[in-house]
């Protein structure tokens, strides 16, 4: 698998695990009541999408847009935060990404390679999928968004990339970036030659 290739796989596989990810979190922490979601099977586990038509599409709009940062090897975290009634922050789900770690595999390896990826990615969502008995109940009425911090070139590449689409990026307020008194929950971390990820959770140590 030539580098062109290598960054290409690792974009497709990140964005959409990524995908899945966020509508695991969703569902898992009880942002929308649980009748909204579906059972689909992913990496070989079952997982719950939202099947709300337009938060469906909303979430495959962040993850098209997260590829495409990706692609130009410009994300460095992506962050899933769950926000009170009052716009507080007070769970961040953060992926740490690092796409430095691009190598090559030996000729034929690739389909055993892939294999051992899909299971660490499936590792990830089973630890997702329990990250309710690690967090306190959240109160009725949260909602959510998706902070990607990136190389500070990326902004400009990706307002040009997502010209012609109906979908933007705004920068986000400095106090919607942390949440109060943060509790570090570690949950799981997944390394391969295609790219690395370390997942944890920040909880508001305000949180009632």
């Amino acid at each position: 698998m030539d580098a062109v290739k290598r960054v290409q796989v690792a974009a497709d596989v990140l964005s959409e695990f990524l995908e899945v990810a966020i509508h695991c979190i969703l569902h898992c922490r009880g942002v929308y009541p649980q009748g909204v979601f579906g059972r689909r099977k992913k990496y070989n586990v079952p997982v719950q999408v939202c099947l709300h038509p337009d938060v469906d599409q909303y979430i495959t709009n962040v993850a098209t847009s997260i590829r495409a940062m990706l692609l130009d090897g410009a994300v460095e975290r992506v962050v899933v935060v769950i926000t009170a009634p009052d716009s507080l922050p007070l769970e961040r789900f953060v992926f740490d990404i690092d796409q430095t770690n691009q190598t090559s595999n030996r000729p034929g390896r690739e389909d055993s390679y892939l294999l051992h990826l899909e299971q660490s990615l499936r590792a990830l969502l089973l630890k997702l999928n329990v990250s309710d008995a690690l967090l306190k109940p959240l109160p009725s009425g949260c909602s959510w968004t998706v902070h990607v911090h990136t190389k500070e070139s990326a902004a400009t590449k990706l307002e040009e990339r997502l010209a012609d689409k109906d979908f933007t990026w705004v920068e986000a307020e400095e106090d919607q970036q942390h949440v109060t008194d943060p509790q570090l929950i570690p949950m799981k971390s997944l390394s391969s030659n295609l790219f690395k990820v370390q997942l944890y959770a920040e909880e508001s140590g305000k949180k009632t």
